[in-house]
């Protein structure tokens, strides 16, 4: 039996949390089956939790930031930050495959040392972005259009591209979109498993966030509504292929 995907999920609310798995689950091209999920936004992660239990480790978004000053942090969004430090610290020395979206992605810089802050920033929307010369020839985005449209909306992001890390997606506004450490390390500032439906919903959780002015609510709904991003979710959908096989 190959082994399943770990899914970590960051999200308080029970209805985002069940539509970011059902996307992941969708735009992956798997079952319920090959993957275990673990909630950890109340208990942090498992001290027991073996890597070599799963083939590969997928971690959504949040709505808790990175770069929040550390005493105005709850406990336990400072346990999930040392519970991920501790796991990055055996993930990255390993190269085990790891796509961070989002929340995953700034947890992930931080590790590596870059600051988070608000200075990139973006509105809830969609985004084209650039690929590198390093990212035409990644096997997640190889044979993409030079640009391509994504779904995202962040108050923060990794401020410079971590060192050691390889560029693949960039654009103007925020130019770390996605990286990769290694050769099966990646994060991404956007998010791949994201729809109309699944930013719908969001937009209705997060409206009292800060991401956005709670008047806007609709006209942005019109907005995530209004394109697809078929090669965003193509990333997750070869991420999973790439390493679901991986005994």
């Amino acid at each position: 039996m190959p082994k399943p995907i770990l899914i970590l999920q960051i999200r308080p609310e029970d209805d985002t949390s069940d539509n970011e798995f059902a996307a992941i689950l969708k735009y992956g091209g798997l079952e319920a089956r090959d993957v275990r999920r673990l909630r950890i936004e109340e208990t942090g992660i498992p001290e027991g939790l073996r890597l070599d239990d799963y083939c590969a480790l997928i971690v959504g978004g949040s709505p808790f930031d990175i770069s929040t000053p550390q005493d105005r942090k709850l406990a336990i969004q400072n346990k999930i930050e040392r519970d991920f430090n501790r796991l990055f610290d055996e993930l990255v020395a390993r190269d085990f495959p790891f796509l961070g979206a989002c929340s995953g992605n700034s947890l992930l810089g931080a590790y590596l040392g870059t600051s988070i802050s608000t200075r990139y920033g973006e509105p809830v929307g969609h985004a084209m972005l650039d690929l590198t010369e390093a990212g035409k020839r990644d096997p997640l985005l190889a044979g993409f259009p030079d640009r391509i449209a994504v779904l995202l909306g962040h108050k923060e992001a990794c401020d410079a591209l971590p060192a050691g890390a390889t560029l693949l997606l960039t654009e103007a506004h925020c130019p770390v979109q996605m990286f990769r450490v290694g050769q099966n390390v990646y994060a991404t500032q956007f998010h791949p498993e994201g729809d109309a439906e699944g930013f719908t919903l969001r937009i209705h959780a997060y409206k009292n966030h800060g991401y956005f002015e709670p008047h806007e609510a609709e006209r942005l709904i019109e907005v995530v509504s209004a394109q697809q991003t078929p090669h965003a979710q193509e990333i997750l959908k070869r991420f999973v292929a790439r390493y679901r096989t991986r005994s």
